[in-house]
């Protein structure tokens, strides 16, 4: 194990001892998550005009419930794009699989422009899904892999702040077009075509990026086991021949305890993100009709603006703060932030004002401290061999189960009668994540393990 304790002087800034090299991963890491941010915000904020387009008339009565489906097949493709992405960036490296994801998701996102029905809608969406999903779990640990320890939380940190940044160019690019309406009802499609486009520039970036050398360090040594834990009784040493890396991570008893806890962890955020707070812009918009204000579906981009930007604020700071506090009450804290913050926002916000002042702090929690957590904390608990196989595992695998809640939300709100009620019910899975964390161990100061 590498320890990262450092002899760290009065004067010691977080920032002495990164160079040039470091600087180009976190910046070719983080341009390429601000497309995923983009392409998550994007799918929610066009998500009426473009069903309208692509939904029968048939299909338009239950138009919550197709909401959900376009937005959980997406979940679905990133989450199985994501997991076979991680596993093959720890056996073919993580640059080359970061290249292949940018140049695939341009592809297939550019031809979402064009989608003529629902279903070849969801076609797209899908296989975009699969190219884009290996882009986070890749970046992270190239980042994890190369930073010193006194900067590798707050790097991963504004890397993480990329999705925010992704999300807020998405929300200010809708709202633009949504007020111009250049190709009138179609206009939608604009925000595939120009999110795009941009990402053959990140491909040229990334070409200068190097492979992680801890990475293949590892591999060279053969070094097989999935955590620093010494193998439990009964358990074999690993050597020679390398096992599947997915395999490791439920063959070995600590990594299994340590992936199973992270992955309910994810599934609490990502189910709190896609099935609560996505539906936030549509929320808005009802309060500002219920209010009689005209333009009522601006408010829908100027809420995702404002929760952007809270969610950003988190992700910059959460690096310092993490290493402050330490990684389980960080996430623990998270938690309790996200549930109050639900409440709040759907049982007492009655006013698109109010509702402005709460935007940003239900964005600081349920998106940006929800998320940036798995930017930091996994990487800390795995050794290089398997450490993209286990985030992705935790980050995707979570997607892959939390799909099927956009569609169930969907079913929900046409049930309950709104948004609110929906969110509410949905809303107490956050009660998991508070506990959860206390199970883990604690890694900070500890440094990565090799």
């Amino acid at each position: 194990m590498e320890h990262g304790q450092l002899a760290v002087g009065a004067r010691t800034r977080w920032y002495d001892g990164l160079t040039a090299t470091h600087w180009r991963v976190l910046r070719a890491s983080f341009l390429g998550w601000i497309f995923d941010g983009y392409e998550a915000i994007a799918l929610v904020m066009v998500l009426g005009p473009m069903l309208h387009s692509v939904l029968s008339r048939e299909q338009a009565a239950s138009s919550t419930i197709y909401a959900g489906l376009v937005i959980g097949i997406t979940l679905l493709g990133w989450g199985v794009g994501g997991l076979v992405g991680g596993i093959l960036a720890d056996y073919v490296g993580r640059k080359r699989m970061m290249l292949w994801s940018v140049f695939l998701y341009a592809i297939f996102s550019g031809l979402t422009a064009f989608s003529p029905t629902f279903w070849v809608l969801c076609g797209l969406r899908f296989v975009t899904g699969l190219a884009m999903g290996s882009e986070w779990s890749t970046g992270i640990a190239l980042l994890s892999e190369t930073w010193p320890e006194q900067a590798r939380a707050k790097g991963a940190g504004f890397l993480q702040s990329g999705f925010g940044w992704g999300t807020l160019i998405a929300a200010v690019l809708w709202y633009a077009l949504s007020s111009t309406h250049p190709l009138g009802t179609e206009t939608w499609r604009l925000m595939f075509a120009l999110g795009a486009l941009p990402a053959f520039f990140v491909l040229y970036i990334r070409r200068g990026v190097n492979e992680s050398e801890k990475w293949q360090r590892a591999v060279r040594e053969k070094r097989w086991s999935a955590t620093n834990v010494q193998p439990a009784e009964g358990e074999a040493l690993l050597s020679g021949k390398r096992p599947f890396t997915l395999t490791q991570l439920f063959s070995e008893r600590e990594a299994l305890r340590r992936t199973l806890i992270l992955l309910v962890l994810s599934i609490v955020t990502t189910v709190g993100w896609w099935a609560i707070s996505s539906w936030l812009p549509t929320y808005t918009v009802s309060i500002a009709k219920a209010e009689g204000i005209p333009d009522a579906l601006a408010w829908g981009s100027k809420i995702s603006i404002v929760y952007t930007i809270g969610a950003i604020v988190a992700y910059l700071i959460a690096g310092f703060v993490v290493d402050a506090i330490g990684r389980r009450a960080f996430l623990s804290l998270t938690f309790v932030g996200a549930l109050i913050t639900t409440i709040i926002t759907y049982k007492l916000t009655t006013s698109v004002e109010m509702m402005m002042v709460v935007a940003p702090i239900n964005g600081f929690f349920t998106l940006g401290c929800a998320y940036v957590w798995m930017a930091i904390y996994p990487c800390e608990l795995f050794t290089s061999s398997v450490r993209s196989t286990a985030i992705s595992f935790v980050f995707n695998a979570a997607r892959m189960i939390a799909w099927v809640f956009p569609i169930v939300a969907g079913s929900m709100i046409k049930s309950f009668g709104g948004v609110s009620h929906a969110a509410l019910a949905l809303g107490s899975v956050y009660l998991i994540g508070i506990v959860l964390p206390w199970f883990l161990p604690e890694t900070r100061g500890a440094g990565m393990p090799d």
